[in-house]
């Protein structure tokens, strides 16, 4: 099963990562210095080029395409041992995210391109109840999607009591919270949970968390976007893990 991705970042992050794609599809007349290496590199991994109508891209992946779609299988999910052997490979405390029923996916897309930026070793979601590995999160991740492995559980607190049993502390997000981020210890191995962007953590999963942190709001509106909170955590981690560079 195939589906089209989209957009000239995308794709060409899916190249540079190694990708298997079936074939791609470029608006006729289109130059630069990405389109060069999109070019080179489909050419290199003996990629299928073709040279298309726009109208064709409009019909294959919408109107965002910017003149060039690939054809690739369905994002592939990686195991839970898949995010936890990176850590022990990169020689470093695991640091995962775990969403608790993220549907939108531009939200899914933000988080995982943080989570790129940030060191993260893989973000957990859910099978059900929650947005997957979409056309539309690969728009908005721009490529980090292929850099960052994303597992799909069937139960979330099950994951988190396998997490809590291998050492690493499961640090929920709520705005209720007790104690504030910043006075939290994220040099632990820890596994970051955030809620979907209405109800929060729910009850359940939060019960399973060892605690529970909250961002500083000091102005009229008292919550944040859950890809917005996700990135200020995982940057705060990043921050207390001394891995932040001038």
């Amino acid at each position: 099963m195939t589906e089209p991705l989209a957009g000239r970042n995308q794709v060409r992050e899916a190249l540079r990562a190694g990708r298997p794609l079936h074939k791609l599809f470029l608006a006729p007349h289109l130059e630069g210095r990405i389109i060069t290496e999109i070019v080179n590199l489909a050419r290199q991994q003996g990629v299928p080029l073709q040279r298309v109508d726009r109208t064709v891209l409009d019909k294959m992946a919408g109107p965002h395409h910017q003149g060039v779609v690939a054809l690739t299988a369905v994002a592939a999910y990686a195991d839970l041992e898949d995010l936890l052997a990176r850590s022990r490979e990169q020689g470093e405390p695991p640091f995962l995210v775990m969403l608790d029923g993220v549907e939108d996916p531009h939200n899914l897309g933000a988080i995982l391109r943080s989570a790129e930026a940030a060191g993260v070793h893989g973000v957990i979601i859910p099978r059900r109840r929650g947005v997957g590995l979409t056309a539309a999160v690969a728009r908005t991740a721009a490529g980090a999607q292929e850099y960052v492995p994303v597992a799909r559980v069937t139960n979330l607190a099950r994951t988190l009591t396998e997490l809590k049993d291998q050492g690493i502390w499961a640090v929920g997000a709520a705005g209720d919270a007790p104690q504030e981020a910043y006075a939290a210890d994220f040099t632990l191995p820890l596994v970051l949970v955030l809620g979907s962007e209405g109800r929060g953590l729910s009850h359940l999963v939060r019960s399973y968390c060892d605690l529970t942190v909250r961002l500083p709001m000091r102005g009229r509106i008292n919550s944040l976007n859950v890809a917005s909170a996700a990135t200020v955590l995982m940057y705060e981690v990043l921050r207390q893990r001394g891995r932040v560079r001038s």
